[in-house]
């Protein structure tokens, strides 16, 4: 049997842990695809036709163009899927691009160079500075937002990205 002071140490923990988790419950409308406008720093949440959440991010620091290969700084274009989750992302959580697909894979290959890879939407890194365009190409939003969108977004889930 649990006394009174056991059981409130073990509610305060129960509540603390509620309100620190970086592991959020969704139970609203699916995410059915995911909408990214870099020129306009904005990416959509969307369910069919209807915008469920929308974000301001950050790019590579070559924010212009289409990535063609490693290190070169720039967020692909186009439609690719969400293909895994990182709980355990030096950026506090992630979310997977399938990044590069047999066409960037040809198009690296043909200028005799690797497509590169890793590119995720995530959060923050440990010792964040605040500055613009810093990421090697992936989109970078604020912890909580990524929290969210972590909660939101399933595996297997379409994003377009548009210039």
């Amino acid at each position: 049997m649990m006394n009174r002071r056991t059981f409130t140490s073990v509610a305060a923990l129960f509540a603390l842990t509620a309100c620190s988790s970086k592991f959020r419950i969704y139970t609203g409308p699916p995410v059915t695809s995911i909408v990214v406008q870099k020129g306009q720093r904005r990416m959509f949440l969307m369910n069919n036709n209807s915008v469920l959440e929308s974000y301001d991010f950050e790019l590579g620091f070559a924010p212009v163009g289409h990535k063609q290969v490693e290190g070169d700084g720039k967020t692909p274009e186009g439609a690719y899927i969400i293909d895994r989750k990182n709980p355990n992302s030096n950026f506090h959580l992630s979310l997977g691009i399938s990044y590069p697909n047999a066409a960037d894979r040809a198009r690296a290959a043909a200028l005799g160079e690797s497509p590169g890879g890793d590119i995720f939407i995530h959060g923050t890194p440990r010792r964040w500075r605040g500055r613009e365009d810093w990421t090697w190409g992936c989109l970078a939003v604020k912890d909580r937002e990524i929290e969210d969108i972590y909660a939101m977004v399933d595996v297997g889930t379409p994003i377009f990205l548009y210039p």
